[in-house]
């Protein structure tokens, strides 16, 4: 082979290496901005000026699990259609999905069913920040059948 071939092969393989590392700090610092942006949204501390610009992209309407396992029965009973709530995940030893669903004051009233948290869990562990709205809240069988909407806050 020829000796330039190969010099220029090098450099095209320089110059690949270096655009790729661009690529891949732009990427992180969009990262570090978007979860800056997705924790002003989930703290309320986002200026009215933005607030306009986000979209709620509906995902998916599930039913609330684990109810009956709440200490705070009275939570459930305030309850609205309507209501927003926050989605967090959580360490639990009987699910590695865990999202717990909380009301503003921090309560919490159940979680996401194990058969619907898969992919919302592996959505907010890149960081992506969902958000749940109360749907119904209905008395079934002497329980309370609360539907919960699941959004994707696009920033």
């Amino acid at each position: 082979m020829r000796p330039d071939v190969n010099q220029n092969s090098g450099i095209e393989n320089k110059n690949n290496a270096a655009e790729k590392l661009n690529t891949e700090k732009t990427s992180a610092l969009s990262n570090v901005e978007e979860n800056a942006i997705a924790k002003s949204i989930s703290n309320g501390t986002l200026s009215s000026v933005v607030e306009p610009l986000i979209k709620e992209i509906h995902l998916f309407d599930s039913y609330v699990s684990g109810t009956m396992f709440i200490d705070e029965k009275d939570v459930i009973e305030k309850l609205v259609s309507g209501q927003e709530v926050s989605l967090e995940r959580e360490k639990n030893k009987f699910d590695e999905n865990a999202i717990a669903i909380l009301t503003s004051d921090r309560k919490k009233i159940g979680y996401i069913p194990e058969e619907d948290n898969s992919i919302f869990a592996r959505l907010m562990d890149a960081g992506k920040l969902l958000r749940g709205r109360i749907r119904s809240v209905e008395k079934e069988c002497g329980f309370k059948k609360i539907i919960v909407g699941i959004f994707l806050i696009d920033v």
